[in-house]
């Protein structure tokens, strides 16, 4: 097997770590670097996150690189009450020894498309800040990756943060235009994928996929997260990775509720993590894609031109459908196979 390189862009985040787990889970994908971006927490959070999850995960030396504490032009604004304080909602981990890159998110980029020009797929699954200092640093980018994959924005749907635009856009608009813009210059076979809320937000994980998952990591006892659990509750699954998953993705379901969108959880990132390795899970259109900076009420929408009245090229493939089953499926394979295998004594 030819294994897909990767760099993933995150801002660790709930179902960023999802994101990140589905891609080590995932015999086919080779992690050749993570930039860390600030948006659900801060950049250095977001970094200690990634780190720790490795050890969680008892993965090789991978590296992680932190990102920029600020977006290109406006103030920060984070989402624990979204994530939980750590962004990993009611999980902890505990923090890594592990060392982070003496480069910046944005020299990880540009050093790794230079290094294997058209053998590497980004996936960015937070704010595209990193992405668009990258760009600055190295125009080519577009021409040098084989395809970017990006979770971001809303088109044909309501926003979830404002009325009309989606949360890691909204965190640095200034820098996903940027990142638009710069890849009106891809070619056609390598405009980016875009996976925006319009489908992201079909993606709905329930109670009894991490059931499911526990299931398949063959981990005990198979516990069934309920809307009456306390926040004090705790997992007591017999293995770290599921009892991580419970414990991070039940925040996610009483935030979910707390909005009148069901005991449930949307799982945006990690959706475009499979997508990253497996493009036939998306039925995609080409559109002209812009991002609102001027806007009094729609700053940071991003807008689609389908029909090509601004007479200007595709620059996206809009993600417009998919198979939430089939996804779930992959995800709870993978990653309760992925669980078992990397802690076998709880098997023994």
């Amino acid at each position: 097997m030819v294994r897909q390189k990767i760099i993933m862009d995150n801002d660790t985040g709930i179902d960023d770590s999802l994101g990140l787990l589905y891609l080590l889970a995932s015999p086919e994908a080779e992690i050749i670097g993570i930039a860390s971006s600030a948006g659900n927490v801060p950049a250095r959070r977001v970094a200690a996150n990634n780190l720790a999850l490795l050890d969680l995960c008892r993965a090789p030396e991978l590296e992680v690189a932190l990102g920029a504490a600020e977006p290109l032009a406006i103030p920060l604004r984070t989402t624990e009450d979204t994530h939980g304080p750590q962004g990993v909602g009611y999980a902890e981990l505990p923090e890594s020894t592990r060392k982070l890159s003496d480069r910046s998110a944005a020299q990880l980029w540009v050093d790794l498309v230079r290094e294997h020009p058209g053998e590497i797929v980004g996936l960015c699954t937070g704010p595209l800040t990193n992405l668009a200092l990258a760009l600055r640093l190295e125009p080519q980018l577009p021409q040098l990756l084989r395809r970017l994959v990006i979770m971001g924005g809303a088109f044909n749907h309501p926003g979830n943060t404002t009325p009309t635009n989606e949360w890691n856009v909204h965190v640095d608009p200034e820098a996903a235009k940027e990142v638009f813009d710069a890849f009106s210059a891809a070619p056609a076979d390598r405009r980016p994928i875009v996976c925006a809320l319009d489908i992201t937000e079909t993606i709905e994980m329930r109670p009894k996929h991490l059931a499911l998952l526990a299931e398949r990591a063959a981990s005990t006892p198979i516990e069934l997260v309920r809307e009456s659990d306390p926040p004090e509750a705790r997992s007591g699954a017999s293995n770290p990775l599921v009892r991580f998953l419970t414990d991070a993705v039940r925040f996610y379901f009483d935030f979910h509720k707390l909005y009148d969108q069901g005991y449930l959880a949307h799982m945006h990132d990690p959706f475009a993590a499979a997508v990253a390795l497996d493009h036939a899970l998306a039925v995609t259109k080409p559109a002209t894609v812009d991002v609102e900076l001027a806007g009094t009420i729609t700053r940071a929408t991003t807008v689609a031109d389908w029909a090509g009245m601004w007479e200007r090229e595709p620059n996206a493939d809009i993600v417009i459908g998919t198979d939430p089953e089939l996804f779930f499926e992959r995800l709870i394979s993978r990653v309760g196979d992925y669980a078992a295998a990397i802690y076998p004594e709880v098997h023994a």
